[in-house]
């Protein structure tokens, strides 16, 4: 495909070219003949919309676009704002499709590829890349502002997968299998799904979708799983729901025996699965302890895009819960500036880290201190060197005491109730009293609670009023100044990330008065 692309003008070492597709063989095969010539790939999630595909495409300068039919129409309204861009691919038209409107030239993706089968097929020879050239421009949504494009090199990826590798031995064989579940263009399913199969020489399946999953573990039976905390926790779900409905397996649970039930669940799991590896955002402690407690292995992990993302992980033989590990091999890493309880801002430097956002110098300067990393999120470091993360710095709550609430403990606590589904802590303010109050912003699980209620779905002041004897209960567990002082119930699911993680953001200020 090399060699298809150049025909249509792409030029080694040169440019930007985006993929904007669904996990695929042909996504792997066009970001691997892209790189491989020095031309840097813009992953872009498809779910994205017209102005935030438009805005990454300009951004980067992209020429070369290659996206699925069902885009089409999107291209068709924000092709006049694309200058750079000169040639579209469709990897599922037979035909070269038109772009109505647009002088931007059309190709279809396997007529591509035959047309140039003929040909002595060098390009890709002749222009090896240099380690240090940009791989991948990876755009973070972050909190404020338009998104930034990480620049990550192929020094990068490759060296968070040797140190990843070397912290994690004997983490995967020729013999493994990877089962492919979440999104090629985030950048922890991209080095853990992508990047470090082929460097043990595994295996990989795509799952044919999220909600085929649990048949596809059975199907393709991998032995390595990388997930998010939500796809875990619903599989938890589900197991847990199995053991309820045996009272034999409840038994054994109860004695202590968890590992034989777990050994039946890893039967059902296909057979030969030996590990989940977690990362993308915060694991609710529960769903840890369920799976320790069957003796099914759940390791978790921590890392940021612009990191490559890979930075801590949990050791496989005797991970830490509540912890996100030790740091890789190849790295270091530092508490900045911690309090008098050792917090203090997670940075790191080495090889892995980023060589700064494409066309923004500014935004650049403001993510390093010297040669380090601000990573924004709290940390503390035990003696022992496990890394634990207190939260985002930009969500840390601070009420009119001076005292510092981080939002993802009060979540963990509140979380582990059943008839809770999705939970985000805030912080609130009331007209201009300083200091912020903790608020919350719940969606029920109506199934739980209505299987609870001999099948008959609650009226909604009744499920509110449940919902807060739940909080106030489970509260009990935490300082007082940690509590609860406004609640809002909704029907709705929060909105989330691509990789299922609480769009935080998207709820600062919804709870202030006036």
């Amino acid at each position: 495909m090399a060699e298809a692309f150049h025909q249509i003008g792409i030029q080694a070492n040169r440019g930007c070219a985006a993929l904007l597709l669904e996990n695929s063989p042909e996504w792997m095969e066009s970001y691997l003949a892209l790189t491989g010539v020095g031309v840097a790939v813009v992953p872009i999630d498809p779910k994205l919309r017209a102005d935030e595909i438009r805005y990454i495409l300009s951004d980067a300068g992209v020429s070369l676009a290659i996206i699925q039919e069902e885009h089409r129409t999107i291209f068709e309204a924000i092709s006049a704002d694309l200058p750079h861009v000169q040639n579209i691919v469709f990897v599922d038209a037979s035909q070269p499709p038109a772009l109505s409107g647009s002088a931007i030239t059309c190709h279809a993706y396997e007529a591509l590829r035959a047309s140039v089968v003929e040909n002595k097929l060098d390009f890709y020879a002749r222009h090896p890349v240099n380690p240090q050239d940009v791989a991948s421009i990876i755009y973070t949504s972050g909190t404020t502002g338009k998104p930034k494009g990480a620049m990550l090199t192929h020094n990068n990826f490759c060296s968070d997968a040797a140190g990843s590798l070397e912290w994690m031995k004997n983490l995967a064989t020729p013999s493994d299998d990877f089962l492919i579940v979440l999104p090629l263009f985030h950048s922890f399913s991209f080095l853990t799904n992508f990047v470090l199969p082929i460097f043990c020489m595994s295996g990989m399946f795509f799952v044919e979708s999220l909600r085929t999953v649990s048949d596809d573990i059975k199907v393709l039976r991998p032995t390595l799983i990388m997930a998010v905390p939500l796809l875990v926790e619903k599989l938890l779900d589900k197991i847990s729901a199995k053991i309820e409905a045996s009272r034999f397996a409840s038994f054994l649970l109860k004695i202590g025996l968890g590992s034989i039930v777990g050994r039946k669940v890893l039967k059902n799991l296909g057979g030969r699965l030996r590990l989940f590896i977690v990362g993308g955002a915060p694991c609710p402690i529960h769903v840890l302890t369920g799976f320790m407690r069957l003796g099914v292995p759940v390791v978790e992990g921590y890392g940021l895009t612009e990191c490559s993302p890979v930075v801590a992980v949990n050791p496989l033989k005797k991970p830490r819960i509540g912890t996100i590990g030790k740091p890789i091999a190849n790295i270091a890493v530092r508490i900045a500036n911690p309090n008098e309880n050792g917090v203090g801002e997670l940075q790191v430097r080495g090889p892995i880290v980023m060589k700064g956002y494409y066309n923004n110098p500014e935004a650049t300067r403001e993510a390093f201190d010297g040669d380090w990393l601000k990573t924004g999120d709290l940390a503390i470091m035990s003696k022992d060197g496990f890394i634990s993360i207190c939260g985002r710095k930009k969500a840390l709550i601070v009420n009119r005491e001076g005292k510092n609430i981080y939002p993802e403990e009060v979540e963990n606590t509140l979380a582990r109730h059943p008839f809770i589904s999705d939970i985000v802590v805030i912080g609130y303010t009331v007209g201009d009293v300083k200091g912020e109050r903790v608020g919350a912003i719940i969606t029920p699980n109506i199934e739980a609670i209505t299987a609870s209620n001999q099948g008959v779905e609650p009226s909604w002041p009744e499920i509110e009023k449940r919902i807060k004897a739940i909080i106030a209960e489970q509260s009990q567990s935490l300082a007082e100044y940690k509590h609860i002082r406004k609640l809002v119930v909704q029907r709705e699911p929060l909105e989330r990330t691509s990789i299922q993680k609480v769009r935080r953001v998207a709820y600062q200020g919804k709870l202030d008065e006036p």
